[in-house]
């Protein structure tokens, strides 16, 4: 059996026999804040995640809203609906966990099939992307999982001192 039938008959035997691999969709139920520390909230498995209430969004949603726009939305569209040459984030991310995420933010990624190739730049060394990778997470995870509406986050919460110090340490200041 040749390299890649091998692969292909473990991709498709293994999530037969560990149901556990595959990934299910998001959920606000699973995306739900269960813990915070200093301003981050996390789910139950300690993914970062938003936390919104009476229209007021946590600093890390409203910060990842800023920073989304800023560097992601030239391609991604608006509010992570898509574009022509990029996917909408706002639907993939239903089934895309943090790792993935943040190894595709980070490295790059290149999709050629169908006569069509999308190219994914590096952000790894853009510090006003990787210094925000988790912010721009919550903010598509609020979005996927229909928590944040389309546009700018009316209220939001004051930036907490440990997203303030982070900040300083990864931008050098």
């Amino acid at each position: 059996m040749n390299s890649r039938l091998l692969a292909l008959a473990v991709a498709v035997t293994l999530p037969v026999l560990n149901p556990s691999l595959v990934l299910s969709a998001d959920t606000k139920e699973k995306a739900a804040a269960v813990s915070e520390e200093d301003g981050k909230f996390f789910d139950a498995e300690g993914t970062p995640t938003f936390k919104i209430e009476n229209g007021t969004v946590d600093w890390y949603t409203f910060s990842g809203y800023r920073r989304y726009h800023s560097d992601c939305h030239v391609c991604h569209g608006p509010d992570g609906v898509g574009s022509s040459y990029a996917p909408a984030l706002a639907e993939s991310m239903k089934n895309m966990d943090y790792p993935t995420f943040l190894s595709i933010v980070a490295e790059g990624r290149q999709n050629v099939g169908g006569g069509k190739e999308n190219v994914m730049p590096a952000f790894g060394d853009n510090k006003n992307v990787y210094c925000y990778l988790d912010d721009i997470y919550i903010y598509l995870r609020a979005r996927a999982v229909d928590a944040a509406p389309r546009g700018r986050p009316p209220n939001k919460a004051d930036k907490p001192q440990g997203a303030k110090d982070y900040e300083a340490s990864c931008m050098g200041g």
